[in-house]
């Protein structure tokens, strides 16, 4: 049976982390072109940088819930084999979806807390000076993925909980011993 405990506390590992990706997209940093009042050159005034951590303190969140989901379910991969059938075979199939969309979620999370940090990119297109920013959507995207990975991570640890717990070895009732005598 798959510890509640550890499935709350997961969930709410994911869910901080998906909060904490939706509000860093929210505030990630913006532009304004401001002139220098001492020699009249133009420059990039950014915002505060709060999303860089944001994102950053999301990424951990998410990894450390894969981390923790992974340890109990030993990975699918180390420990004894579950018997076949069909929570092992969903179960196979949750754990490689889930590690694809984490995959694609760190990804987002690192690429836009790095992008979103530097603020040193200037462009002057047609005597206009122009200051890059981060791409909107970058740490929703990330938020939508984190998002599926909590679902496919729960439902990997759940259907591995469900095929461990119908195993026949794995029963605590009493057995004929087999020895000689």
């Amino acid at each position: 049976m798959a510890s509640k405990f550890f499935v709350v506390g997961v969930a709410l590992l994911d869910l901080l982390a998906f909060i904490l990706a939706i509000v860093a997209e929210q505030r990630r940093s913006k532009a304004t072109v401001q002139q220098d009042p001492n020699n009249g050159d133009l420059y990039c005034s950014y915002d505060a940088d709060v999303s860089t951590s944001y994102g950053i303190v999301a990424l951990v969140f998410l990894l450390l819930s894969q981390a923790i989901i992974m340890v109990l379910s030993r990975c699918f991969c180390c420990g004894r084999p579950l018997p076949p059938g069909k929570h092992r075979a969903w179960s196979g199939i949750c754990f490689i979806a889930c590690w694809i969309t984490f995959v694609i979620a760190e990804i987002c999370l690192l690429a836009a807390s790095v992008r979103n940090a530097r603020h040193t990119k200037y462009f002057v297109q047609d005597g206009q000076l122009s200051c890059e920013t981060l791409r909107k959507g970058v740490f929703a995207a990330a938020a939508a993925f984190i998002f599926f990975t909590a679902i496919l991570s729960e439902l990997h640890y759940l259907l591995y909980s469900k095929a461990k717990d119908n195993f026949p070895g794995s029963s605590q009732g009493h057995s004929i011993g087999m020895t000689s005598f």
